[in-house]
């Protein structure tokens, strides 16, 4: 039998009845009377509401056992007065928008046996809310919602809950206690001792038959959310503010995760252990959590991995505001012996907004890639509130989301920045194959690692940096005092021919590269500035401003600059791509380089203050005859020295070169090329290299035009010519994104 509070009112005491308000036939006149016994006017009820005095509520307590199927009343306004508990047998429905308040502290709570069911109906408009009576509510005025199932837990059968005293835990794992559904819990959490306090929600032994999704707690006193064994899936969970841990799960627990979004908690965002008294007990708490937000700040992690951890996988992982990421004690022998057995696997985790005392974990052992870092979105939106959290919820109007984020580990999937946060590398950075990074006008990303922070590319990935010339992509030092060889550079790697072969590596960032489609597409760089960039791992192995390793002539590069780079400003190893409208400024080596067999083209280049050579142009530094030859056409070019190398070295059997409006300024030494390179003399002898016209402005004293010794003195014919644009001085298309010219 079924019956409805409002007409049952067994175990239930009235606090008082009023009769209320209720629609009437007669049509309503225009106006309210407030005294005709119909509804008109701006009435809500009959001769109530509007400008008439306000309708009476009726108010009802709750306390005692349900022993029958029972239904409350949304238009009723409900107390919990103690213990109110759903009977083993018997069903507690309520439907959206449904308030109860509770007084009472530790005697008042929702308790659901083992072998009854709670519905908990509402909905996004009209949540179910469980919160407090008191005038001034604060977490820990009433205990919260304890339910109690029939599935494994590794603390055994037939236990008692913490609080409550309810039997739970058995070996139906399929256990249904029914359906909870955008449900908001307040100030839960009353306080038995120290150790034994109620959470928000506190689900023991419950079963995978039963739905728990859009929940939220809101100031618990304790934890928001705990999952003690059971199987149930936990959806679209949200915990504010909770005295303890935020979400927490143990005790054999084997359901799933997905769409957390948890701020404020007082110690970690999620607690996730095995067994606190034996961290190896079976069922090993074993679970797949998604799309996880928590911001901080935190004490013990945004994750706290414990008492034998357990069996986890965590997938796109966002953390804001955190000192800790992932905290695992060095004394728990059982969770560290899984993380170093891979049982433990996060992937995607992204660090935002971090404070200065930041370390992603304090575990010490061996397995160090038990986390990748990448791009996550979280709960939705980063830090800020999540879609799926609007209108139900509670205490989420100051998540804003992160002004500054970490950029680190890996980018699978088409993924994009946001030009409105700042992003700070702090590791290689790379676009796996089949991934696509974009890059918007504006953004600012400062690295921090040395050599270990650079951004990759790799073959069959794509990056579309898509600055403008008054908004241009800048990736710099995040050193206070920024120098070259803060860090590494861009690197993308493709599948265009080189003469260094197939499937070679680059010198840098261990990529890929190297094939057969030369007219292969790594994306779209443009109005890209990078500076400081150059950490050396070697004296032969250094990273560049800019390097590009087989890229093939699909991609666009063109309005590239790099700044005070330790090593050479840009590089083209083989590929066939062209470069268009580049800047190189204070390298510490060659300002723009090519070799390896590069068959791209170069228009309106501006090079200025490089330690060696304003270009270094070769074929192979192994084999001067390797194919495909080194061959190019370059045009409009500026080298303002001093060089040491000159302004244009052709070495290492040098290639096939056509350069036309070659300006220099301030050079001592026009072309170079050793007398030892015999493959480079061979090609200048059968006119392989032309310069026509090349000017030598302002020449340095000792100035000569080539060092070359061979016979063919006419591959160089002199003349005025204005370069990348405007001589030595900035040319037009530089104007705005560039630095360092003037």
């Amino acid at each position: 039998m079924k019956k409805t509070i409002f007409s049952l009112m067994l175990g239930l005491s009235t606090l008082a009845f009023v009769t209320s308000c209720s629609d009437d036939d007669t049509i309503p006149t225009n106006e309210a009377t407030c005294s005709d016994g119909i509804k008109n006017g701006d009435e809500t009820g009959i001769d109530c509401g509007g400008s008439c005095t306000a309708c009476t509520v009726e108010s009802v307590d709750l306390t005692g056992d349900i022993t029958e199927n029972t239904t409350l009343d949304a238009a009723i306004a409900y107390n919990l007065t103690g213990a109110y508990v759903v009977k083993s047998g018997y069903s507690l429905t309520i439907p959206a928008g449904t308030t109860i308040k509770a007084a009472g502290g530790t005697a008042a709570f929702i308790g659901v046996e083992r072998g009854a069911q709670i519905f908990i109906n509402g909905t996004a408009a009209a949540p179910v809310i469980l919160t407090s009576g008191a005038t001034n509510a604060a977490a820990g005025d009433w205990g919260g919602l304890v339910i109690a199932g029939d599935a494994p837990t590794n603390k055994g059968v037939d236990v008692t809950t913490e609080v409550g005293d309810l039997t739970y835990g058995g070996s139906n794992s399929s256990d249904n206690s029914g359906e909870i559904t955008y449900l908001r819990v307040e100030y839960t959490g009353a306080t038995f001792s120290n150790d034994k306090e109620f959470n928000g929600v506190s689900l023991f032994g419950v079963g995978s038959g039963t739905t728990f999704e859009y929940v939220q707690s809101f100031n618990g006193g304790d934890d928001g959310i705990e999952f003690f064994g059971g199987s149930v899936t936990g959806n679209n969970l949200v915990s504010i503010g909770s005295g303890d841990d935020s979400i927490d799960f143990a005790d054999g627990w084997i359901g799933s995760g997905s769409n957390w979004y948890i701020a404020g908690g007082a110690k970690a965002g999620i607690e996730g252990s095995n067994n606190g008294d034996d961290g190896n007990a079976t069922p090993v708490t074993t679970t797949t959590l998604s799309n996880i937000t928590v911001v901080g700040p935190v004490s013990e992690g945004a994750l706290y991995f414990k008492e034998g951890g357990g069996n986890f996988t965590i997938e796109n992982f966002y953390i804001s505001g955190a000192d800790l990421g992932i905290k695992v004690k060095d004394t728990d022998i059982e969770a560290n012996a899984r993380i170093d057995a891979d049982n433990l696997a996060i992937s995607n985790i992204q660090f935002a907004d971090t404070p200065a005392e930041f370390t992603a974990t304090d575990y010490i052992g061996t397995n160090l890639d038990f986390f990748v870092e990448g791009l996550a979105t979280g709960a939705g939106n980063g830090a800020a509130a999540p879609d799926w959290a609007a209108g139900w919820t509670t205490g989420l109007s100051n998540s804003a989301a992160s002004t500054q984020q970490n950029l680190a580990g890996e980018v699978t999937g088409d993924v994009s920045l946001d030009a409105s946060i700042e992003y700070i590398l702090t590791n290689g950075f790379v676009v796996k194959t089949g991934g696509s990074l974009t890059i918007p006008a504006g953004t600012l990303i400062k690295a921090t690692g040395g050599t270990a922070a650079f951004v990759g590319v790799e073959r069959g990935a794509q990056i579309f940096i898509n600055g403008t010339a008054t908004a241009p992509v800048i990736m710099t030092s995040g050193s206070d005092t920024p120098a070259a060889g803060d860090w590494g550079g861009l690197v993308i790697a493709g599948n265009a021919a080189t003469n260094k072969g197939v499937d070679v590596t680059t010198e840098v960032g261990d990529l890929t590269y190297g094939g057969t489609e030369n007219d292969d597409d790594s994306g779209d760089i443009t109005y890209l500035r990078v500076e400081y960039t150059g950490a050396t791992f070697s004296n032969d192995k250094e990273f560049n401003g800019v390097s590009l390793f087989g890229v093939g002539s699909g991609t666009k590069f063109e309005n590239v600059q790099s700044y005070m780079g330790g090593d050479d400003g840009i590089e083209f190893f083989g590929g066939a791509v062209d470069g268009v409208n580049l800047v190189s400024i204070g390298s510490g080596d060659d300002s723009i380089d090519f070799a390896d067999g590069w068959t791209g083209n170069g228009t309106n280049w501006y090079i200025k203050g490089g330690a060696k050579a304003g270009i270094e142009g070769s074929n192979n530094g192994d084999d001067g005859d390797a194919s495909p030859v080194t061959t190019t056409t370059l045009t409009n070019i500026t080298v303002v020295g001093p060089v040491s190398e000159g302004a244009l070295y052709f070495k290492e059997g040098g290639g096939s070169f056509t350069i036309t409006n070659f300006y220099t300024s301030g050079v001592d030494l026009g072309v170079k090329v050793k007398d030892t390179d015999t493959e480079a003399g061979v090609r200048i002898e059968a006119d392989a290299l032309t310069i026509n016209p090349i000017q030598f402005d302002t020449p340095a004293p000792e100035f000569i035009q080539t060092d070359y010794t061979g016979a063919n003195t006419t591959f160089i014919t002199t003349g005025d010519n204005t370069g990348a644009g405007a001589g030595a001085s900035e040319p037009t298309w530089a104007a705005g994104w560039t630095t360092g010219i003037n």
